[in-house]
């Protein structure tokens, strides 16, 4: 439909080299704009974004920070004209046009004074047609078994889940996996990273839950398409 959301904009400004590859170079208008949470490995390329494209609207949890890369990412949307911001909260819709839309479950509360920032991932499940992903952020275990608690099964079950926190073992629990139930889940992390992510323990859990495991930690980039009824790898 040509509405485009970008979630999250990674550790630096490689994200602008990466945009022009998916919409084309002569694409300059984002619609959505989400900040998971205000870690830098997750916000930094995000100022880059909003000075190289017009971005109509920006969601975040509402968890500020004092690091140098969140205070950039306030004043560029600050200094950008016509920016609309939101807090994102559980039970808000994002509509993408075409029949397809983005479901808010996380946050569901006031987070502005969590301590640690991943407990104010913004969680979304992406929808199109008969088809599904789950974006999650950094969100730790904890999180996923509050989300479980109060969101149904049909309202979790996806066919591509984003692994929480680059594969940590703190995430992606037995619960949390039952509950979404992917055929597919993507691993973001960096090859010979130095937290050892994803961790062994949380690929066992995904192995045993039967989904496909795609990480850019071995492939590098990964593109999942979806028709409305099938998703794809490209």
């Amino acid at each position: 439909t040509g509405v485009r959301m970008l979630v999250d904009g990674g550790p630096d400004r490689s994200v602008v080299r990466e945009l022009p590859k998916l919409m084309g170079p002569l694409q300059k208008t984002i619609d959505v704009m989400i900040e998971t949470h205000p870690d830098k490995d997750h916000i930094a390329g995000l100022a880059d974004v909003l000075e190289t494209y017009e971005v109509k609207n920006i969601l975040g949890p509402g968890l500020p920070s004092d690091t140098n890369v969140y205070g950039r990412l306030v004043s560029t949307v600050e200094s950008e004209p016509g920016i609309q911001s939101y807090l994102a909260r559980t039970g808000m819709r994002i509509h993408l046009g075409g029949g397809a839309y983005a479901d808010v479950l996380y946050p569901n509360k006031d987070v502005s004074r969590l301590k640690a920032t991943n407990d104010a991932s913004i969680v979304l499940r992406v929808v199109y047609g008969q088809t599904s992903f789950m974006l999650t952020g950094d969100m730790a275990s904890t999180i996923e078994d509050e989300i479980v608690r109060e969101v149904s099964i049909e309202d979790l079950e996806s066919d591509v889940l984003k692994v929480g926190h680059h594969g940590s073992k703190y995430s992606t629990s037995d619960l949390w996996l039952q509950a979404v139930s992917p055929s597919v889940a993507v691993i973001s992390a960096g090859r010979g990273n130095t937290y050892g992510h994803p961790a062994p323990e949380v690929l066992g859990r995904i192995e045993k839950q039967g989904a496909r495991i795609l990480s850019t930690m071995d492939q590098g980039t990964i593109t999942l398409v979806s028709d409305g009824a099938h998703v794809v790898e490209k």
